[in-house]
């Protein structure tokens, strides 16, 4: 990829343009992100770099965190996430990737982890629909038939059925940068994005960008 930064949600707003159009934004708190670590073809077999994101109180980092970041000479973050930049190879341990290297109006892809709900029954988790609600139906939100008795003696494969809901890895594409506030380290960007208020998200240029 040609650039990426990780960053933590703040919430959703909503901004106005010139032409008084009004725009429902997610304001994202990106950067700056320190390179703790540099992967090089010759050691590693591929090129990447290690970045830190967020500060973490030193008292709460064990002694292999506080030698990993202190051999790079950066403060203990609380997230380290690995990524393969395009110009990873040019980068050193102490530099910095900040908002500065997006641009307004251009689309980028944001990579999250949505909301949790705990264990969800059918409705809640796939949508399905429930059973008559009259007085003689006793069958209103279970997950429906679960096939033949006899033949095939089974459940089949991809029944919908209940479990945990949420916490999954989602990615948005193609969302509009409207803006950028580089002082205060700040992405609003065009619609919503995965996951609750503080969580980590990453953004990264659109990978499949419409033309």
């Amino acid at each position: 990829m040609k650039k990426a930064i990780l960053g933590k949600k703040i919430g959703m707003t909503q901004v106005f343009t010139e032409d008084g159009q009004l725009i429902p934004v997610s304001v994202i708190e990106a950067g700056p992100c320190p390179v703790v670590q540099k992967k090089t073809e010759d050691v590693d077999g591929y090129t990447a770099v290690q970045v830190g994101f967020e500060d973490k109180k030193e008292r709460r980092a064990n002694k292999p965190e506080k030698g990993h970041f202190g051999k790079a000479g950066v403060p203990v973050k609380k997230h380290l996430k690995e990524l393969k930049l395009d110009g990873a190879a040019d980068m050193n341990v102490g530099d910095e990737l900040t908002v500065a290297q997006f641009e307004e109006g251009e689309t980028v892809d944001v990579t999250g982890t949505s909301k949790g709900h705990g264990y969800a029954g059918v409705i809640k988790r796939w949508g399905t629909h429930r059973g008559p609600m009259t007085h003689g139906s006793h069958y209103h939100r279970g997950p429906g038939s679960m096939g033949a008795c006899s033949d095939p003696s089974r459940v089949f494969k991809g029944k919908k059925l209940p479990g945990h809901f949420g916490v999954d890895k989602v990615t948005i594409l193609n969302l509009d940068l409207v803006q950028i506030d580089t002082e205060r380290n700040l992405l609003l960007v065009k619609g919503s994005i995965p996951g609750p208020k503080g969580g980590l998200v990453v953004v990264r240029n659109a990978v499949k960008a419409q033309s």
